[in-house]
């Protein structure tokens, strides 16, 4: 990548004390909501083996994790000493009733697609099944014990900093392998990258993409091909053309996956500096506090980043951040040209090295 030096403008330090934002948080940044306005036992064919897969009931599963509507829980296999466990994705049982057929149908969604991904930056499929209580259930690939969003808020907790850049390298690079899958071979736009949707084993020993639930098929221009279909995403991670009724392609990805490398950076949800805690004294959240029309400009642009802390081990991620959160999709580099960047020992063409401008 060329290394020339790139005038960034150092914004004030982000607000990254855990308690502030604990309210946008607290269920992994996949439940995140809009702050408020003051206006007032059997299986199904999807099965991966012959013999019946029996879900048990979730109290005696443990909890993974939960998003908008569902639940993720770790099942070992009682009697399978010799095979990894499962997550189990299954719709929470206090889901609105008036939601719970999207759910149930984005779940059966997310089950098909998974069925035809098979890339080791990708959470695998296992199986599309009923539980004993009778909800439904997506059976993966127990990709981690936790998502890099868990990562991010433990670090945050610990006032750790940044991660190391040669860590946020390692992740950028194996998330960019799973985006280029998607996007040039499967011809799938993700649609809601984020940390929370990155899951991670160990000490970054394996790391993967999931929850595709939401994920749009694009066409050999990389346009989303549907001009019906909406892209769903989380809104602090939308692009610009996203929010504002623009064509959809698969540089929407890039801009989320962008500020993905920002939280790493900044161990904060995307525009949530704009939660003014100067003069608090206590660690609160008051709805009073967060400047809300700042906040909706602020969305579909690219967050500040305090670079002189960072320090020069950041260089090359602060410039791919900069790069793949531009507003201008177009100037935004496909996952198969970060990839050429950031792969060891990769012999980089000339005429395809990325240029901030």
């Amino acid at each position: 990548m060329d290394q020339k030096s790139t005038d960034l403008t150092a914004a004030t330090q982000l607000d990254c004390q855990s308690s502030q934002i604990q309210r946008l948080t607290m269920e992994g940044a996949s439940a995140f909501k809009t702050p408020c306005k003051r206006d007032g036992a059997k299986t199904s064919p999807g099965g991966s083996c012959g013999t019946p897969i029996t879900i048990p009931a979730s109290p005696f599963m443990q909890k993974l994790g939960c998003g908008t509507g569902v639940n993720v829980y770790l099942m070992n296999r009682v009697g399978k000493q010799t095979h990894s466990p499962w997550a189990i994705k299954k719709i929470n049982s206090k889901c609105v009733k008036t939601s719970l057929h999207i759910y149930q149908k984005r779940l059966s969604e997310e089950a098909q697609v998974l069925k035809g991904l098979h890339h080791p930056n990708i959470v695998g499929f296992r199986a599309f099944t009923t539980a004993k209580d009778g909800s439904k259930c997506l059976a993966m690939e127990y990709g981690g014990e936790k998502s890099l969003n868990d990562l991010i808020e433990k670090r945050r907790e610990e006032e750790g900093g940044a991660f190391p850049a040669k860590t946020i390298e390692l992740v950028a690079l194996h998330v960019a392998r799973g985006l280029q899958y998607l996007h040039n071979e499967k011809k799938l736009l993700h649609g809601d990258m984020k940390s929370c949707n990155v899951v991670i084993k160990g000490d970054f020993e394996a790391i993967k993409i999931c929850d595709v639930g939401v994920s749009l098929h694009l066409d050999e221009n990389m346009k989303v091909s549907d001009p019906q279909a909406t892209y769903i995403g989380t809104e602090p991670w939308k692009p610009k053309e996203a929010l504002e009724d623009g064509v959809i392609t698969d540089k929407a990805d890039i801009f989320a996956y962008g500020l993905t490398l920002w939280e790493m950076m900044t161990l904060s949800v995307p525009h949530l500096e704009l939660l003014d805690s100067e003069d608090d004294e206590d660690d609160s959240f008051d709805e009073a506090d967060f400047d809300e029309d700042a906040y909706y400009e602020s969305l579909g642009t690219r967050p500040p980043l305090e670079t002189e802390s960072l320090g020069g081990s950041y260089q090359r991620m602060v410039e791919l951040f900069y790069l793949c959160t531009n507003e201008d999709p177009l100037k935004r580099p496909s996952a198969a040209q970060i990839i050429q960047v950031l792969e060891p020992h990769q012999n980089v063409d000339d005429s395809k090295v990325i240029i901030i401008d």
